[in-house]
């Protein structure tokens, strides 16, 4: 009989090892990133903890490298669970880079997994709660669409709107327009994989103390503001709510977005 397989894209630090360590430990833990020695200390402590791990490098903005991947993760078992934690926020890329890796690496992903999954399993995409800050009209379907049909003119258009806009930084821009597209996305994917009997939801995490969040503190600090409790989360908290929503026992929850941010998107209309 197969093992189950639990594939954790960005899982070699923060949310990601955060929600490997919150997952039955009968499942084999893949964790991907594009820093090998990174993910070899996260399979070290997964190991150390009990679990059957093992690291794959993978930039997630390549699609052959993510059909690589998830070919690896079937040879292992039966692939159960995926979460697609892999980002890059505003601080780590230019706006170019932002799209590919955040957006389109989302359709890669869950395009090439749904290849092998089969009823049962479950894929999380991950989002921000920047997503929720720019204006709706943004979002547009139209472009968004793009994406599965012609990647060129969907980043075109996509880098566009920084041109059409005042107030806006254009990494900033990107970023949050890309987490739209990954709230969008994973829904649509949600009704296409439903069929399959594959479950898709995203999550959508506040400002959280990893690395990555570390360095968008002094730029986001206003959404600590309202917060209900005035405070970061913790990688351990959300590894814990992704983990839940990746839960395969979690069956009929599937098409929306999980909003985890301390009630920071909400606060606006209580705090002032």
């Amino acid at each position: 009989m197969k093992k189950n397989v639990c594939v954790i894209t960005g899982g070699g630090s923060g949310m990601g090892l955060a929600a490997a360590k919150c997952m039955p430990k009968d499942k084999i833990i893949v964790v991907t990133g594009r820093t090998l020695s990174k993910l070899e200390n996260a399979v070290k402590e997964l190991e150390t903890l009990g679990y059957e791990a093992y690291a794959k490098a993978c930039d997630t903005s390549v699609r052959e490298q993510v059909r690589e991947l998830a070919e690896y993760a079937a040879s292992l078992g039966e692939i159960k669970n995926v979460i697609n934690s892999a980002g890059l926020s505003p601080a780590m890329a230019d706006p170019e880079k932002l799209i590919r890796v955040n957006a389109l690496g989302t359709v890669y992903v869950n395009e090439e997994f749904s290849k092998l999954m089969h009823a049962g399993s479950v894929i999380v995409d991950i989002s921000s709660n920047s997503a929720y800050i720019l204006p709706g009209f943004l979002a547009s379907k139209k472009t968004f669409a793009l994406a599965d049909v012609n990647e060129d003119k969907f980043i075109k258009k996509i880098l566009s709107l920084p041109n059409k806009l005042k107030g806006y930084k254009a990494s900033g821009l990107a970023y949050g327009l890309s987490k739209k597209f990954v709230i969008w996305y994973a829904a649509k994917s949600a009704f296409k994989l439903g069929e399959k009997g594959i479950r898709v939801c995203s999550l959508s995490p506040g400002l959280i103390a990893t690395d990555m969040g570390n360095l968008e503190a002094e730029e986001g600090g206003a959404l600590l503001k309202t917060t209900a409790e005035k405070r970061m989360g913790t990688p351990e908290e959300l590894g814990f709510a992704i983990a839940s929503i990746a839960d395969e026992r979690n069956g009929y929850l599937s098409g929306v977005d999980v909003l985890v941010d301390g009630g920071s998107v909400i606060g606006k209309a209580f705090v002032k």
